[in-house]
C-alpha cells in the first residue's frame, strides 16, 4: 500500500474526504518527525512505539576495493509493533 492508496482507505473509513485524509495523515507524518527530531518517542497504544535508537561507530569494507572504513555512528529511526498490531498480522 502506498501514501495514496492509504489516504483512500483512510477516508473511505472514516467520514473524511480525501483531502482531509491527506492533510491528517501529512500533519501525523509531520508530528512525529518533529517529535523524533526531539528526541521523544511517539507511543499509540495497540499500534505501536516509534523511537530514536543510537547506532555505534562500526568498521566496515568497501565493496569496490575491500579496504577497512570506519562507518560512522548515527541515530536511526525504529518502530516496535503492539500487541495487537503483532495480533492481527498472525
Amino acid at each position: 500500500m502506498n501514501k495514496s492508496e492509504l489516504i483512500s482507505a483512510m477516508a473511505e473509513a472514516s467520514t473524511l474526504t480525501k483531502a482531509d485524509a491527506g492533510r491528517a495523515l501529512d500533519g501525523f507524518i509531520k508530528s512525529v518527525t518533529e517529535a523524533l527530531s526531539a528526541g521523544d518517542t511517539v507511543a499509540l497504544v495497540g499500534f505501536g512505539t516509534y523511537s530514536v535508537k543510537e547506532r555505534a561507530e562500526r568498521k566496515g569494507r568497501n565493496p569496490q576495493s575491500g579496504e577497512e572504513i570506519t562507518i560512522k555512528a548515527a541515530k536511526t529511526p525504529a518502530f516496535k509493533a503492539g500487541k495487537s498490531l503483532k495480533d492481527a498480522v498472525n
